[in-house]
């Protein structure tokens, strides 16, 4: 792979590892500020607002991901974030079953689907990355 294809490679996955961190950031700080609005986005809504504490456990979480995400981009540790990318849809594919199972909408499950497709295509494109940096 050429220098040039191998430099556009990497800045493509750079910056969708940077917008799934940014994206996972900015739903944490949502969750916290207002958690009953925020499990009415992700498809769950709460059926008792005294529960709404649960859903900042949730932003405590996915802030702590966001963070770790963010670090090992910065850091520039491709092997471990196309590991993150790839486990990672195992959170939208829960999100999506209880989104059906809580009967959201169908652009709520649809969003968490084009989650994972996202999260494999940038898992793909580190993979890349990784291989092109070894040779």
């Amino acid at each position: 792979m050429t220098e040039s294809k191998s430099n556009i490679l990497e800045n493509a996955a750079r910056t969708l590892v940077f917008l799934m961190a940014a994206l996972q950031g900015a739903y944490a700080i949502f969750a916290f500020i207002d958690p009953i609005a925020f499990s009415v986005v992700r498809g769950t809504e709460l059926a008792n607002v005294v529960d709404a504490d649960w859903v900042q456990i949730y932003a405590s979480r996915t802030l702590f991901v966001s963070l770790i995400i963010g670090f090992l981009l910065y850091l520039k540790h491709y092997k471990i974030l196309v590991w993150a990318a790839l486990f990672g849809t195992v959170m939208p594919i829960t999100d999506a079953y209880l989104a059906i199972e809580a009967h959201a909408e169908n652009k709520v499950v649809y969003k968490h689907i084009a989650t994972v497709i996202y999260l494999l295509i940038t898992s793909f494109l580190l993979n890349r990355v990784v291989k092109a940096n070894d040779n």
